[in-house]
């Protein structure tokens, strides 16, 4: 480890954190410094297991080498190039591999460089698409209460998490939201997907018939919505929904930025579900984390509308100066490289039934009032004290920091989605320290 990453910076200020109690951090810091596997090292030295993959992204788990190999010989070779007119080996042969894993019917791949522009990028595609196909009417788009779908402006119209979005005025017009499907006094402590809800797909019945089908582009949801507290569909609910959108003639989003390259031990929840939507929007796990990046699949029926016209005119105005980034490129490459060559994308199917099990040990731990469960994620609700709500998750987060664990809060709530690779003997050891960090919080 180099003398520089031993040292705590004596300055803190000037660093303005995203979604961080900064005052809180800067008054006593949990520096990471190194990683390896399924730990990161801290400043003081310590090893902590890693319980949620850094922010649900680092699948494969952390300083892989064919990862770090790949970025070093790709920086050496090609830094960058401009997608806009021009283009790069690396970025076709990474679309052409990420083709082969998608579901079947997703046959074309947009790059981008984080879930939030993937987001945006799919909510503009549903709207040009609807407008190249003659339907300009097809405005609206439809989100989900309680959804995440990113922090840029379209994201958190159609996202449904209230403290994204009430500081930051009227947002995207003709945005309607579908009702959540957290029903703790029918689904507590179910393990995997919850029988009681699929009825609550029929609200978008109800937003029809409200707004007519004629005005609306899409429908937007998380198959499992992750960092709202892990809310999963009731069986049968994500079926209905498409039948209700292809029904209406109604696109259909799966945010998969979570869910995607095997957190549920398939390669897509699409996979795991039996759902094909028309459009999957996808970050996080494709390059592990490793180098920003996002990919939005679609249908050979929505990339095809748009390629009409003279052929040396734009089809559709949109992109970022690091979409398909080489160097981004290449680290993806060497994450799917690792997924396969250490069979990841179906590996949480294998794990699974001992994670449910593990993780429902927890039942009747001071104040645990529900958990739930899927693939490789797990959550742990926690009744708030009274007038602090947050407080008592965020002790546990700081708690589980200090006894060598990385867990994740969201409210009250406990988030656990670990990276691929972890064993039956780390689960245990990552399920004692919640436990011991339940019994030791007030």
């Amino acid at each position: 480890m180099s003398n520089r990453l031993k040292v705590t910076p004596n300055d803190l200020s000037a660093f303005w954190m995203p979604f961080t109690a900064n005052r809180q951090f800067k008054q006593a810091p949990r520096m990471l410094v190194s990683a390896k596997d399924m730990h990161y090292t801290a400043s003081d030295g310590r090893k902590i297991l890693d319980g949620t993959a850094g922010l649900w992204c680092v699948n494969a788990g952390h300083c892989r080498p064919k990862i770090t190999e790949a970025i070093q010989q790709q920086a050496a070779e090609l830094d960058y190039a401009p997608a806009f007119q021009m283009g790069h080996p690396i970025v076709f042969e990474l679309a052409n591999r990420l083709v082969d894993i998608a579901p079947k019917g997703m046959d074309h791949v947009f790059f981008t460089n984080s879930g939030s522009e993937s987001v945006d990028t799919a909510l503009k595609m549903a709207i040009a698409y609807h407008r190249a196909k003659g339907n300009g009417s097809r405005f609206r788009l439809i989100g989900r209460e309680r959804g995440y779908h990113g922090v840029n402006f379209g994201g958190i119209s159609v996202g449904g998490i209230v403290n994204n979005r009430k500081m930051f005025g009227t947002l995207l017009t003709g945005v309607d939201h579908l009702p959540h499907t957290h029903l703790p006094e029918k689904n507590s402590f179910t393990k995997g997907v919850p029988e009681h809800g699929a009825e609550l797909a029929d609200e978008l019945e109800r937003i029809v018939t409200l707004h007519d089908a004629s005005t609306i582009a899409a429908v937007i949801v998380e198959p499992v919505a992750g960092s709202t507290g892990v809310i999963l569909p009731p069986k049968g609910y994500l079926q209905r929904l498409r039948e209700i959108c292809t029904k209406h003639g109604i696109l259909l989003i799966f945010d998969e930025v979570i869910t995607g390259f095997g957190r549920l031990g398939a390669p897509f929840a699409a996979d795991y579900f039996g759902v094909t939507p028309d459009i999957i929007t996808t970050a996080k796990g494709v390059s592990n984390g490793v180098i920003p990046m996002g990919a939005v699949f679609v249908t050979k029926e929505i990339h095809d509308t748009f390629m009409n016209g003279p052929d040396h005119m734009i089809e559709f105005f949109h992109g970022y100066t690091y979409s398909g980034n080489p160097i981004a490129c290449a680290a993806a490459l060497g994450t799917l490289d690792t997924y396969k060559e250490e069979g990841l994308l179906t590996r949480g199917e294998e794990l699974a039934p001992y994670w449910e099990d593990a993780l429902h040990s927890l039942k009747g731990e001071p104040n645990v009032i529900d958990i739930r469960n899927i693939g490789l994620i797990g959550a742990i609700e926690l009744a708030p004290i009274a007038g602090q709500p947050t407080k008592r998750a965020f002790s546990a987060f700081v708690k589980a920091f200090e006894r060598g664990a990385l867990i994740r809060t969201t409210g009250d709530i406990i988030a656990l989605s670990p990276p691929l690779i972890i064993t039956k003997g780390q689960i245990n050891e990552l399920i004692d320290h919640v436990r011991e960090v339940l019994r030791a919080i007030d």
